[in-house]
């Protein structure tokens, strides 16, 4: 990392849901995390974690309960709708379903249109063009340009959707499951195309997965989330050599080896993920942790610094008796 003011900076941020029956779902709570510039980082955690609602809260396609989004040190949560408009072409989201997220009564080049309309882009010859350049920047043919979404493989529905993030020339885009609805093998060529567009386009991404081998192979840095709060963050050098939050260690522990017959020591959490309508006191994952004590019941655990925490590479977690956890061995 680098001590550069980052692009992004996430700050107490919260989202909260009301029920028909008036209880409120909690589905983000205090999220706080930084995001550099020219930087991959990955926002993990099991389905129900609250990921892919924060990254809409982040981009304001929900309006948050509370807390910061510092865009370039603007905050965008206080911006009108004039003036967010401009930062909406800075900003971009690739969402996780490549085919419902493409109206399927446009052409691509319509669907493509669309983004580039919201930034005033002229219409004529010089649009043709720069369609022709984006099919051809993700991976497709200018000719495709004329065909309707199913008409195309679920890999190539998801070029067109980045296709239309990168139309606008954003500089940072969410990323969000973008590939789990993908064969393994197509999965491979869109990780390696998301990593090529963010090095030669210089992208900041927010990468929203669930898959911790993935975001491994993607990412630069990783932010563990559970139940709608952040666990554990750091480099991801750091977090997968050195986890110290124990739901940071069971997700690692589900990671398959890559060398046949070798066994891993698994780390089971006992029953599901508690309702976000009604978290547990104290700790949100002292109900599934095997060191919780009275004291998880009581003490929303701060963060703290991790023993190889340093200004250029932070490493937080929050749990009150990290320095007690066990290191972890996969093997």
């Amino acid at each position: 990392m680098t001590a550069n003011p980052p692009l992004l900076s996430i700050q107490g941020l919260s989202q909260h849901f009301k029920t028909a029956d008036g209880r409120t779902v909690y589905a983000v709570e205090n999220l706080t995390f930084d995001i550099q510039r020219g930087r991959t980082v990955g926002l993990v955690g099991e389905s129900g974690s609250g990921k892919t609602t924060a990254g809409r809260a982040i981009l304001r396609l929900l309006e948050p309960t509370a807390g910061r989004v510092l865009f370039d040190g603007s905050d965008v949560l206080k911006l009108s709708h004039r003036e967010m408009k401009r930062y909406r072409q800075k900003m971009q989201i690739i969402f996780q379903d490549p085919f419902s997220s493409l109206n399927p009564r446009l052409r691509v080049s319509a669907i493509i249109g669309e983004a580039l309309d919201a930034c005033g882009y002229p219409k004529g010859d010089a649009r043709h063009q720069r369609i022709a350049e984006l099919l051809q920047r993700v991976g497709l043919h200018p000719e495709h340009a004329s065909r309707f979404p199913h008409e195309f493989s679920g890999g190539q529905r998801q070029r067109i959707g980045i296709a239309r993030a990168i139309a606008v020339e954003p500089e940072f885009i969410v990323a969000d499951e973008s590939v789990s609805a993908l064969d393994v093998s197509v999965q491979a060529q869109v990780l390696n195309l998301l990593g090529e567009l963010q090095q030669s386009l210089g992208l900041t991404l927010l990468f929203i997965a669930h898959d911790l081998s993935v975001v491994e192979y993607l990412c630069d840095d990783v932010v563990v989330m559970y139940l709608g709060r952040v666990m554990e963050r750091g480099t991801c050098q750091q977090v997968y050599n050195n986890p110290r939050h124990p739901y940071t260690q069971a997700l690692l522990s589900a990671i398959p080896l890559p060398e046949p017959g070798r066994q891993k020591q698994r780390i089971v959490l006992k029953g599901d993920i508690p309702s976000p309508i009604s978290p547990p006191t104290g700790c949100v994952f002292r109900t599934r942790c095997a060191f919780a004590t009275d004291q998880c019941a009581q003490d929303v655990p701060p963060e703290q610094a991790a023993e190889d925490n340093t200004p250029a590479a932070p490493h937080w977690v929050s749990c009150i008796r990290a320095s007690e956890i066990p290191t972890y061995s996969p093997v």
